[in-house]
């Protein structure tokens, strides 16, 4: 089972733990030698902007809290080997990470992870120890791997230096200025940094959970017992119980958190790739789904990840069938001409005849 949240001398009191915006900018600076900024894609049928993770090194944003926190644990003199729990995204960052700065990792990955993220992590060197059927027994065993073995455990969201490492993608996003930006909501982690990142800032910040899926927004009305999961295509935030640290900080920061059904889910994410022409896993088109229901002039929608099984997808695109987008308002084109055209009448007015004549004739045509 995950923690407790009683303080042990290797587990302070969650809270007792800190994260600020200074912390987001520190991990910004650590990251910038080796993550460069992904793109901003405004998806015109949708009306969101999508900021594209699934772009990121290892196709997933996860990797920016792993490399952020192995680099400070260096700079704090912490040279143990890492070992981590996780589905599939936040091991193939923290392989990644152990790749480029030569410290040794081990990941835990649940039975039935998906095969892209087992042989991504494998790609990078990481060792692959498969254990339990959920995200949740695989943390238990990795908690008494690292218990055994002097290891540093390595949450996949309940970490000071991960959040921040999530909250450098608020910062990437803060210049287009949004008024509202919509985040997946697994353990936590990445709702919370770019809260932190962009909250002072006046954005609005929405999280997204799957319906039977929702943790998160339950541990913030207060009910914290331990559900399983049902059954989801967005398997990177199927976590049984939030991060105690981002329980705390979604509570305090997040405007609201919207449910979406996994049938939305899944149209949502036939659509990115046809119309949009972006490969989203489940967990990545989790925010977009929930986009339809929040208001806003200028939405960003995270797509977190793009870590999807080929016959996966393969069958979704076969299977789900989405509506028809609503087609865009037409604007009237007499009032669009009368709007142009009236600055131009005003000032021809004082022109002979035939001048303002040809002027109107130019602007119309």
């Amino acid at each position: 089972m995950p923690d407790s949240g009683r303080a042990t001398s290797q587990n302070p009191d969650p809270g007792d733990v800190v994260v600020s915006v200074a912390d987001v900018l520190a991990a910004q600076a650590r990251l910038r030698r080796y993550l460069i900024p992904t793109p901003l894609h405004y998806a015109e049928r949708f009306g969101v902007w999508l900021k594209l993770e699934n772009l990121q090194r290892t196709g997933s944003y996860k990797v920016r809290g792993a490399l952020n926190a192995m680099l400070a644990a260096l700079e704090r003199g912490d040279e143990r080997p890492v070992i981590c729990a996780s589905a599939g995204n936040h091991a193939q960052g923290v392989a990644w990470a152990s790749h480029r700065l030569g410290v040794q990792a081990i990941t835990v990955m649940p039975h039935g992870a998906p095969a892209t993220k087992i042989a991504g992590v494998q790609h990078w060197g990481a060792t692959v120890r498969q254990h339990g059927a959920s995200y949740d027994e695989a943390y238990a065993f990795a908690r008494e791997l690292a218990g055994q073995n002097g290891y540093r455990f390595l949450s996949a969201f309940d970490d000071p230096d991960v959040i921040a490492g999530q909250g450098t993608l608020g910062i990437e996003i803060a210049p287009h200025a949004p008024d509202v930006v919509i985040v997946p909501i697994g353990g936590g982690g990445l709702a919370s940094g770019v809260a932190l990142a962009l909250k002072s800032q006046g954005v609005r910040i929405i999280g997204a959970q799957v319906e039977g899926v929702d943790s998160m927004a339950r541990a913030i009305r207060g009910d914290i017992r331990a559900i399983d999961p049902l059954p989801t295509l967005a398997d990177g935030v199927k976590v049984k119980i939030p991060g105690f640290i981002t329980r705390r900080l979604c509570a305090s920061l997040l405007d609201d958190v919207v449910i979406v059904r996994e049938a939305e889910l899944r149209e949502t994410l036939v659509r990115l790739a046809l119309e949009e022409h972006v490969i989203a896993e489940g967990a990545g088109a989790l925010a977009l789904a929930a986009g339809r229901r929040v208001a806003g002039k200028r939405k960003c929608a995270v797509v977190s990840g793009g870590n999807i099984d080929a016959a996966v997808l393969a069958t979704l695109l076969s299977e789900v069938r989405p509506r028809a987008p609503r087609k865009p308002r037409r604007r009237s084109t007499e009032r669009l001409r009368s709007q142009l055209a009236a600055p131009l009448l005003r000032a021809a007015s004082l022109a002979p005849l035939s001048a303002t004549a040809t002027v109107v004739e130019e602007i119309l045509w």
